[in-house]
């Protein structure tokens, strides 16, 4: 594999070439999704909480509650329009809980992957269910933000986040690669 995460024949990130915007913003972001999953995969929860770099509290746990939490604020509170629900990990109350509450424990470690996985079939829901990508939902400022806008904010969110936990993962057991 030499540098590889997986065989280019067993990578699920693979796909065939799409046409049009919205599968092509769709597959990326599924693409995106698939790499943070990898690169968790394997590791103990004390591993996965592991803290890059202190006195940071950067961890791949931490990154998928992160990540979990961007998901719901994104489409149920913004698409869904419904700004009042409560942002996970007490973010709506400022603060870093989805690091600072990222431990490692068996606990900690399922309700973060149960989450996030719930929130990506959300999402995948709602980009499903919508006519276009104009549906609007309500931005945080007050003013309508575009499905398309948000989905290519959420590639750019994972794309950020997954370098960095290619550097965690790296630091944590050596692995390297896509």
């Amino acid at each position: 594999m030499s540098g590889s995460w997986v065989s280019p024949q067993s990578d699920p990130r693979e796909s065939d070439f799409t046409r049009g915007e919205r599968a092509t913003l769709v597959e990326y972001l599924r693409a995106y999704r698939l790499t943070l999953g990898m690169k968790c995969e394997g590791l103990t929860p004390e591993q996965l909480a592991t803290r890059s770099v202190p006195p940071s509290t950067l961890s791949l746990l931490g990154l998928l509650r992160h990540m979990a939490d961007v998901e719901h604020n994104w489409f149920r509170r913004v698409m869904g329009r419904r700004p009042d629900l409560p942002r996970m990990w007490g973010k709506s109350q400022g603060g870093d809980g989805d690091f600072d509450g990222a431990v490692g424990t068996v606990q900690c470690v399922e309700e973060a992957f149960e989450l996030w996985r719930s929130e990506i079939a959300y999402a995948e829901s709602v980009v499903e269910a919508a006519d276009s990508l104009d549906v609007t939902g309500l931005h945080r400022t007050g003013g309508e933000i575009e499905l398309r806008e948000v989905l290519v904010h959420m590639i750019e969110e994972y794309a950020r986040h997954c370098g960095h936990a290619d550097l965690v993962r790296e630091c944590i057991d050596g692995r390297t690669g896509s």
